[in-house]
């Protein structure tokens, strides 16, 4: 018998208070699937405190312990996991991988182009009424005048691919209107051309130097080794205890996204994972073992390639998002960046 779609992802609740719900994945497997899960977790605001990974590198089998909220949408979270799952589909009593025959259409892009009067946390109430809406943020050109009014340009795109119809641009602004009260001004909702769409997808508008310096090792190192309270990762590489993978060993402190960091960082590298398992260790601590393979399927045994991962690794542990402080003129800017995967994806709830 084959599996059932409905069986790809499983999910049950926790019945008590502060105990994890548990989330089990059984899909055929592809390189990146666990980054794409652990996306989706980070996006719906869940904390994974525990997860055991098994794959023969055709089959998977995944388990999540996670914290939710009262609000977490679990009907909805499935539904995003499932669509993650690589396509299958049953013959002859066995289940295979059936490759997409052509790379996924790039969402149509929408301008939200909101004015209302200012106020404290303005930007942040926006945002998050956008993100329960599983809108997607990814532009942003916020203008305020003299006289305290705000325009605010958001290029969003559809997780639902309903944004072109009346009936969701109108939820968007009643949720908007529930949020914002009399302080909104105008809202309206357009889609854009490609050529708009070229300018929100542009180069980014940080200068070089500053970009270099915020992503730069070398300033990573330097700031282990400063003055700062927080533990530095432990990461090692071993390849004598596995005849066919390289074991990667992180101990480290636990940060919101930590798991979704090291299995972009895998995912960009091209990294398979065969077998891992992570674990909270009380509040702050935790600790991961990878079984990990490239995509010859042999191991990682070259010099070079062991220590830009281990650099890479370091970088994501120690400084996720990278922030700086920059004079320009009369003002003050703070700027916050993260890495964004070679597909194009970023960060979840990166205003939030």
């Amino acid at each position: 018998m084959g599996i059932l779609y409905d069986d790809l992802v499983l999910i049950r609740q926790s019945e008590k208070d502060g105990e994890p719900s548990v989330i089990t994945v059984n899909c055929p497997d592809k390189t990146g699937l666990g980054c794409d899960l652990c996306r989706i977790i980070l996006f719906f605001g869940l904390t994974v405190v525990r997860i055991d990974v098994s794959t023969d590198g055709k089959w998977c089998y995944i388990v999540f312990w996670v914290i939710g909220k009262p609000s977490t949408r679990w009907g909805l979270l499935k539904k995003r996991l499932m669509g993650a799952c690589p396509s299958c589909s049953s013959a002859s009593g066995i289940s295979y991988y059936r490759a997409e025959l052509q790379p996924p259409k790039p969402p149509d892009v929408f301008l939200l182009k909101l004015s209302c009067h200012d106020r404290r946390g303005l930007l942040h109430d926006v945002t998050e009424v956008l993100c329960e809406l599983e809108l997607t943020i990814k532009r942003v050109k916020v203008s305020t005048t003299p006289d305290g009014k705000v325009l605010d340009l958001f290029f969003i795109t559809d997780t639902r691919e309903l944004l072109h119809t009346t009936t969701r641009q109108n939820d968007t602004y009643d949720h908007l209107k529930v949020v914002l009260g009399d302080s909104m001004i105008t809202c309206g909702i357009e889609i854009v051309g490609p050529e708009i769409t070229a300018c929100s997808q542009g180069p980014s508008f940080l200068l070089g130097a500053i970009t270099e310096d915020m992503f730069n090792t070398d300033m990573i190192d330097e700031h282990k080794n400063g003055s700062v309270s927080s533990k530095s990762p432990s990461i090692t590489i071993d390849n004598s205890l596995s005849p066919a993978h390289t074991l990667v060993q992180i101990v480290c402190q636990d940060h919101k996204g930590l798991l979704y960091d090291i299995m972009r960082t895998l995912k960009d590298y091209n990294i398979q994972i065969s077998y891992g398992r992570f674990t909270t260790k009380g509040k702050l601590d935790c600790e991961l073992d990878l079984f990990i393979m490239q995509a010859d399927g042999k191991k990682i045994v070259d010099p070079n390639k062991q220590n830009a991962l281990l650099s890479r690794l370091r970088v994501e542990l120690t400084r996720p998002l990278r922030v700086a402080l920059v004079s320009r003129g009369p003002d003050t800017e703070l700027l916050v960046a993260n890495p964004v995967e070679l597909s194009g994806n970023g960060r979840p709830l990166g205003f939030l």
